[in-house]
């Protein structure tokens, strides 16, 4: 990162600070505060270079804003545990030497590599628990694991590589192709910069599992897993047919990090307010806003019809037939918000508009307001 680590030492350097300085029942505020403002300052920064300079952006700043996004979780997440007592950081040590020692684990929590650069989140305890594992008998060998995981990568980049080649030889023509074919173009390119996700969490969970983290005994107890840190398998996520399910499955440590900060702690309107932060979080642009908007009603409109229409399936068919159209249904509200929030213009926009595909979550806006009528008819 160069220079733009700097980034990330001033972020732990402030935080190490508020913990000497400030109240344990406050601190949760100061460092959510601050770390969102520093955050959000480079992120108008790389906007302004963007969008008003018209300058390209160092890819240095890229990567150190994304690592800045993930140490805001972990910085968060342990101010939420000193804010609830589950953490207590005592500094009554005789000497300065000590005092460093017991900031030596928190420090290497929040710069540790193997998380830093892609996640996913763990938390503070667990990262604590392992190192002091270590000394006590070597732990299972992860090596067969790691080539498991690494052989889905190929695969996954594989099918990227033909959809890819697949969008380069069908450049899609609003103007001379029919709806359908908007339909799969778009829906294919979605897929595209969804796999790019998949892969990358796929192979930050193989860095960490080459580490060492993310171990943990199965359900009978006696043998050994590797999916204690995980973000999300293509497989498991794609297979939703609801939207709610897909927010779940979808950046798994990310989803529970905003569950505890922003979702349990609104009093009104917390799916929006959950929305409304991830926004703020990813960067404040114009398609996120569109994109994460859109997720949060889709969501919402999926509890209400899912609430209304389930109680109604008496026969196998039926159910079977509403997995397969709620399954479309996601696939093409989620290749909306991912457009949306993947281009992050009005480029994202207009290709949503020409190919017809936001009719899709307009569709289940308008379904949820007639549900409304019906209720309060009734």
């Amino acid at each position: 990162m160069g220079i733009y680590s700097s980034l990330l030492f001033v972020s732990t350097f402030v935080f190490i600070l508020l913990i000497g300085s400030v109240d344990p029942s406050n601190i949760h505020i100061w460092a959510f505060g601050i770390q969102m403002l520093w955050q959000t300052f480079w992120h108008l920064l790389i906007q302004y270079g963007e969008c008003y300079l018209n300058e390209p952006v160092s890819v240095r700043l890229f990567l150190a804003v994304s690592s800045l996004m993930l140490l805001t979780q972990r910085i968060t997440s342990v101010s939420m545990d000193v804010h609830e007592k589950q953490l207590v950081f005592t500094f009554k040590a005789s000497s300065l030497k000590t005092s460093c020692v017991l900031l030596l684990p928190l420090v290497s929590y929040f710069l540790s590599v193997t998380t830093l650069l892609g996640g996913p989140l763990g938390s503070y305890r667990q990262f604590v628990s392992h190192m002091e594992e270590i000394s006590l008998g070597p732990s299972p060998s992860p090596l067969g694991v790691v080539f498991q995981k690494l052989m889905q990568v190929l695969l996954l980049e594989l099918v990227r590589f033909c959809l890819v080649h697949f969008l380069k030889q069908n450049i899609y023509d609003p103007s001379s192709s029919a709806s359908v074919c908007g339909f799969l173009w778009v829906w294919a390119l979605a897929l595209v910069l969804r796999i790019r996700y998949y892969s990358h969490w796929k192979i930050s969970e193989c860095l960490n599992n080459a580490a060492g983290f993310g171990n943990c005994k199965n359900s009978s107890g006696d043998s050994q897993e590797w999916s204690d840190l995980s973000d999300g398998d293509f497989w498991t996520a794609e297979a939703s047919s609801r939207m709610s399910q897909f927010a779940r499955r979808w950046n798994v440590t990310t989803a529970l990090w905003l569950r505890r900060m922003v979702y349990t702690r609104s009093k009104h309107f917390p799916l929006f307010m959950t929305f409304g932060f991830s926004m703020w979080w990813h960067g404040l642009h114009l398609g996120h806003f569109v994109g994460f908007m859109t997720w949060a009603s889709a969501v919402k409109a999926d509890y209400h019809i899912h609430r209304y229409l389930h109680p109604k399936l008496s026969s196998t068919w039926r159910r079977l037939l509403y997995t397969c159209v709620g399954w479309v249904n996601t696939q093409m509200i989620i290749t909306c918000v991912v457009v949306a929030v993947e281009l992050r213009n009005m480029s994202g926009l207009r290709l949503l508009s020409v190919t017809f595909v936001g009719l899709f979550p307009l569709c289940n806006m308008i379904l949820l307001i007639i549900l409304f009528k019906l209720n309060t008819v009734r």
